[in-house]
């Protein structure tokens, strides 16, 4: 009886390691699968950002306002690879005058996104320092920034 106890521990332990190392296989695999499904978010991007604008607070005069958002605005970008894991961005567009930032943005790979996120000082006339996130696939990349005084989003996608 001692030694099939023990056979059939040493067959469930093997078991063990089997279904742990096959598991471990799987994932390898997987990440493998991930990495080579990896989007191309190199390259041009149009579309539009938003801002919202922030209602003042309200007083004894003036009741609470909603925040309001003004129209989105057209809004073109060129993205290039960098080595170690970084991007940059050169955004450019018409908002009052015509814009154009270049911006370094950190980026990882996530299944079958990139995801991105970045800090950039755009100067006091142009609203300071804003930090912001995104993501991007192969067809669509979405973001949203916040600065000391604005708050908004972008949505682009590659042009046709």
């Amino acid at each position: 009886m001692k030694r099939s106890i023990t056979v059939a521990v040493a067959a469930l332990t093997g078991f063990a390691c089997l279904t742990a190392a096959g598991t471990l296989r799987s994932e390898a695999a997987q990440e493998k699968r991930a990495e080579a499904k990896a989007p191309e978010v190199t390259g041009k991007w149009t579309g539009t950002w938003g801002i919202y604008v922030p209602a003042p607070p309200p007083t004894a005069e003036k009741p609470a306002r909603p925040m309001r958002q003004i129209p989105p605005m057209k809004l073109d970008c060129v993205v290039t690879a960098l080595p170690e894991g970084k991007w940059q961005a050169v955004f450019e567009g018409e908002a009052g005058g015509p814009y154009k930032y270049q911006i370094k943005m950190l980026g990882r790979r996530a299944g079958g996104v990139v995801l991105f996120s970045g800090t950039a000082d755009l100067g006091e006339k142009d609203g300071g320092v804003y930090d912001w996130i995104g993501r991007a696939t192969d067809k669509e990349f979405v973001g949203f920034y916040t600065s000391q005084g604005y708050t908004g989003t972008f949505q682009l996608a590659r042009p046709e």
